[in-house]
């Protein structure tokens, strides 16, 4: 996790410090995360961050300098960046969708019925959207896009469909379901515990829907072992195979 450990917002579900004011980001942070991560022998690595509301850029060249350093160091590794919304500048999802990355990540959370009362008030579903086609725009083809929700929030099985569809309508390759688990009494009551069929339906569905790929358990979240290497492959897969149909 990078620009910090105290985010500008503050959702229901999530245990992270807040502040309107965090500290300044590290300016050596970029060259230094490339620098560790280089050095851990990673095939596939997740980058993320808190969200940084008081940046003019709101951290989105902090992102993008340290997938293009990380690039350098170790340019077969591949990068997942799981970004915030940056309110939905495109000038900052651009700079993170060209900056070399291998999967653009960005969570929608919970279905679009439930956003304001899960999400921090700045967060909203069509902004989520918007950036995830954004980043499907601006970056070069071959890019994965990318989201996660949380199951047991209070959602009905119709608003989950209903959402998965838009959310492959806004041309997501990868979308992953995952159980919300309250990390404190401070935060949003768990409103049930999705059984363990039902999570496979939902991936049964998003498989028929089109999505690449789709992870779907009570412990699945946003970034895990087993969809990292199914991803790994997928995109290895597909340069082979464009690399074949350029070859005279």
């Amino acid at each position: 996790m990078i620009l910090g450990d105290t985010c500008t917002r503050g959702c229901r579900f999530c245990n992270v410090k807040t502040s309107r004011t965090p500290p300044p980001p590290d300016p050596n942070e970029p060259s230094n995360v490339a620098e560790a991560i280089a050095s851990w022998g990673l095939e596939y690595v997740v980058i993320t961050s808190v969200d940084r509301d008081d940046l003019p850029d709101q951290g989105s060249g902090h992102f993008a300098e340290t997938v293009q350093k990380l690039k350098i160091l170790k340019p077969k590794m591949l990068i997942e960046a799981l970004v915030p919304d940056f309110r939905g500048d495109p000038s900052c999802v651009e700079k993170v969708a060209t900056s070399g990355l291998d999967v653009f990540a960005h969570n929608i959370e919970t279905v679009e019925e439930l956003q304001s009362s899960v999400r921090d008030h700045r967060a909203n579903f069509k902004q989520s959207i918007d950036v995830l086609k954004m980043a499907k725009d601006f970056a070069p083809a071959g890019t994965l896009t990318k989201t996660s929700i949380m199951l047991g929030c209070g959602e009905t099985p119709d608003q989950i469909i209903s959402t998965m569809e838009k959310v492959r309508a806004a041309g997501v390759d990868v979308m992953t379901f995952g159980q919300y688990m309250r990390p404190s009494k401070r935060h949003m009551p768990v409103s049930e515990y999705v059984t363990p069929e039902a999570f496979d339906k939902y991936q049964s569905l998003g498989m028929e829907m089109g999505f690449r790929y789709v992870a779907s358990g009570p412990m699945v979240r946003s970034s895990y072992k087993a969809g990292e290497f199914y991803i790994k492959s997928m995109i290895e897969a597909d340069r082979a195979a464009s690399s074949s149909h350029s070859e005279p």
